[in-house]
Parts: C-alpha cells; structure tokens; sequence
C-alpha cells in the first residue's frame, strides 16, 4: 500500500500519519471535499480473514477513486480516514471475528484525499461452520445519524 501522491490530490491537503493495527503506516493527504454518497447505490466489497480486499464492485471503484486493481490484494484499511477513531474498528473486528453481523457508520477516504460517508454493514463469510472471509455492503447514510457518528468520533479521536 503507498501513500498518497499529491499529483492525485484535488485541492488544498493536510497531511497525517496514520498507523494501523498490524504497525504499518501511511502516509495521507487530506481535503476537506466530500463526494456525497449516490441515491439507489451499494458499495460491495469482500475480503479474507486478514482484511485484504479480494473483490469490489463498480460503485467502490468509483466512490474510492482507486482502480480495481490498486483496490485488489489491499487491506481494507487503505479506505481509513483519520477522522475515524481505532476504537471504531476495533468494534468492527471484535464482533465480526465473533461471528457477527456489525452495522456503523463510517467516513471513506478516496485517493484524492477526499471522503465519503457510508453506513456499513459486514457480515461473516462462513463456509462448512469456518469463517473464511467478510463481505461489506455500504449504503447512503442518515445525514443526521452520520452527524452525531461524527461528533462521537471525533470526540472518541480526542481520548486516543
């Protein structure tokens, strides 16, 4: 995974190092320049146990800006914004690696530098009673449910 090129950056940046739960890290460029999220569309996505990205659908190729093959054999985490708190998908992988469905609300960054809101659900992929993968489906978020995500997460960032 590279960092993000400033060549494909749109607008003004602000730069910050993320680093994620396996310690490697990233280098990102940041905009403040919201794709909104397209009525009627699902961003679907699968991937292995570990989070490496093994499909995508046209509508994350799109809303992530990436191409299916950058997408392709990433982890997951390519997508994270820094505006989301660990503690957030920590949540996530507890309860999926628990065998459960979990549902959220999530800001994408694009490889622009820009984002996109989502409510996420993931699911357990689950073959002969293994998990073998995890599929998530994202759809338009509640606008004021996505505001008070927000809000808690940015609180939540303040006590990391």
């Amino acid at each position: 995974m590279q960092d993000i090129n400033p060549n494909d950056v749109i607008g003004d940046y602000h730069e910050h190092a993320l680093i994620f739960y396996d310690n490697k890290t990233r280098r990102v460029l940041v905009t403040d320049i919201e794709t909104p999220f397209p009525d009627g569309k699902l961003i679907v996505s699968r991937t292995d146990t570990t989070g490496i990205i093994t499909h995508v659908n046209r509508a994350f190729v799109e809303m992530s800006g990436y191409s299916k093959d950058e997408l392709i054999g990433e982890p997951h985490y390519i997508l994270r914004h820094p505006d989301m708190p660990k503690a957030a998908y920590k949540d996530l992988w507890d309860t999926v690696q628990a065998g459960k469905k979990w549902h959220g609300y999530v800001k994408n960054l694009r490889k622009d530098g820009g984002y996109y809101l989502v409510y996420a659900t993931v699911i357990p992929n689950i073959r002969n009673g293994e998990v073998v993968g995890y599929t998530s489906v994202r759809r338009k978020p509640s606008a004021r449910k996505m505001a008070e995500a927000l809000a808690l997460y940015k609180q939540m960032l303040l006590e990391e």
